[in-house]
């Protein structure tokens, strides 16, 4: 089955991000629960040579949605594009 380039793009744009919304409000009402989560993906690395003491402020919270769902969407096309190359290879 082909895939959409753009479908798959977009969908994958959506989800990354709601996902950044998740884990940037995690910052503001759980920081304690979302350091937890960031140090287990590290997988248990000290970070706190490098933790904040204070949430990022709202332009670089939005400035990192804009660039992680476009990123997220790039990513998606690229996907579809090389699957659906694949399986015409097949």
């Amino acid at each position: 089955m082909k895939l959409n380039e753009k479908v798959a793009a977009h969908s994958l744009a959506i989800m990354a991000g709601a996902y950044y919304i998740v884990c940037a409000s995690l910052i503001y009402i759980a920081p304690d629960l979302y350091k937890s989560i960031a140090i287990s993906w590290a997988h248990g690395a000290d970070l706190s040579q490098i933790w904040r003491g204070s949430p990022p402020e709202i332009g670089t919270m939005l400035w990192g949605l804009v660039t992680f769902t476009v990123s997220a969407w790039i990513t998606g096309y690229i996907f579809a594009f090389i699957y659906n190359h694949l399986l015409k290879n097949k």
